[in-house]
């Protein structure tokens, strides 16, 4: 008898807390917790997410959101003293290439969050009261089927919080868009060349260009057909020579998620490196002792020699594009799909920035539910809009494909592929950087430089 009146007092007072006794709408939202998430990003001016914050906070009229947009060049400095002095944001953008190294300060999903609302209920009688909801997140069935396949690839990793345990695979963020390399040529320099389109292949590229290239009498470059082949002044060098090697076959890791591209994979004629054989492919064109001679680490940056008029072709992403249009307002220029290898593996590359939690976060639900909302169809379309960044998510793509700006970059995104998923991607590049160089001076056997390559890179997964 008195278990069954402590049941029902204790079903009573639950009633009492979630329907707020028919409270005025003033009173129910002042019940609710206050609750203030700081969310630091880099590049995005804080207009782009205004529309998704002020959605939010209207939903959610106890929560406001400080959003500081930090340089590009202090960002990973200023998160981790943050982190360090106890200081962190609540919600923080990771490079995709840095989920890795930015794991163990990230928060994983929950299952669900439980959220307290402030609704207006009843049919007579309006009333406004105060209603808890336990609501499911994004799960990785969901998050493989909404966004595009690179994204499962980046954002989910083994979370092992007790070492008795198995690790469970869990999401470390979602992204509001997702960006791919692509071809930047102009026009003008192509008309004068008699080359009517830019080249679909990689073969087309190298003929392109050996149209394209002028030297002087002394053998000097006085027009470069592209900024390709070095490893210093050449935009995403890395970015370039990753994509070579997947389009020419190479396996960048293996199923196990080890540093493979150091071997040879099954079914490749023996002997043969796709590695080295795209890398060899990538520095020709900065070789003077190759027809494909057209770059070398005299010129500025690839991204200034195209701007300047020095050069033909620039690979680059659709965040150079208003760069260029600062730069050079009168540039003609046309935005081409990346080049392939012909009857090779289709692959694009991505270059974009994950949502995260921070672990040390008070609000970890209220953040996820935050990123979770934001990233939904129907509010990361006014980010996509004012940020004109492409779409993250496969039901907008169709969206984006007539745009004469995004229209390039949305139309590669279902075959785009990244690959590092270490700790350290300044060491990654920083080796790959040597692998060039050592491929380009020729003093390394290709074998042994390869070696030493994944060797590196190896030891930043460790």
């Amino acid at each position: 008898m008195n278990t069954r009146r402590l049941a029902s007092s204790l079903l009573l007072s639950s009633l009492l807390l979630t329907l707020g006794l028919g409270c005025s709408s003033q009173s129910a939202v002042s019940s609710l917790p206050t609750v203030k998430l700081t969310y630091w990003r880099t590049f995005d001016n804080s207009d782009t997410m205004n529309d998704i914050i002020t959605a939010y906070t209207t939903l959610h009229p106890n929560v406001s959101i400080d959003y500081k947009k930090l340089r590009s060049d202090e960002y990973d400095n200023a998160l981790l003293h943050a982190f360090a002095d106890g200081t962190g944001p609540d919600i923080f953008s990771v490079h995709n290439s840095a989920m890795g190294q930015y794991q163990s300060l990230l928060s994983p999903e929950p299952a669900t969050t439980t959220i307290p609302y402030a609704e207006i209920q009843g049919t007579l009688r309006k009333q406004t009261v105060v209603v808890t909801k336990v609501l499911p997140t994004e799960s990785i069935k969901a998050l493989k089927s909404d966004f595009v396949d690179t994204v499962a690839t980046d954002v989910i990793f083994p979370y092992q919080p007790d070492p008795k345990v198995a690790a469970v695979d869990s999401i470390y963020g979602l992204p509001l868009s997702v960006d791919t390399l692509a071809l930047y040529a102009n026009k003008d320099l192509l008309n004068a060349a008699s080359i009517p389109a830019a080249p679909a292949s990689w073969q087309e590229f190298h003929d392109d260009v050996v149209k394209l290239t002028k030297l002087d009498s002394t053998g000097k470059i006085i027009q470069s057909g592209a900024g390709f082949g070095t490893s210093q002044n050449v935009n995403r060098a890395v970015d370039i020579l990753s994509v070579l090697m997947m389009q020419n076959g190479a396996n960048m890791t293996d199923d196990r998620g080890r540093v493979a591209f150091q071997t040879v994979p099954t079914g490749t004629q023996h002997g043969l490196f796709p590695s080295v054989d795209a890398t060899t492919f990538y520095t020709d064109f900065a070789n003077p002792t190759k027809d494909a001679y057209t770059w070398n680490d005299s010129f500025p940056s690839s991204f200034d020699a195209f701007t300047s008029g020095q050069t033909a072709f620039y690979l680059g992403y659709s965040y150079d594009l208003p760069l260029i249009r600062t730069a050079a307002p009168k540039l003609n220029f046309t935005i081409n799909k990346l080049p392939q290898i012909t009857n090779g593996r289709e692959v694009n590359y991505p270059n974009y920035w994950v949502e995260g939690v921070s672990k040390d976060s008070k609000n970890t639900d209220w953040a996820w539910d935050f990123i979770n909302f934001a990233t939904k169809k129907e509010n990361v379309t006014s980010y996509l809009t004012k940020a004109q960044k492409p779409t993250a998510l496969r039901s907008l793509i169709s969206t984006q494909l007539d745009s004469e700006d995004l229209g390039v970059f949305a139309s590669q995104l279902l075959l785009a592929k990244s690959w590092y998923h270490g700790k350290d991607t300044s060491a990654m590049e920083k080796a790959m950087n040597s692998f060039i160089d050592a491929i380009l001076a020729g003093t390394t056997d290709p074998t042994s430089a390869i070696e030493t390559t994944a060797r590196v890179v190896s030891q930043t997964y460790e």
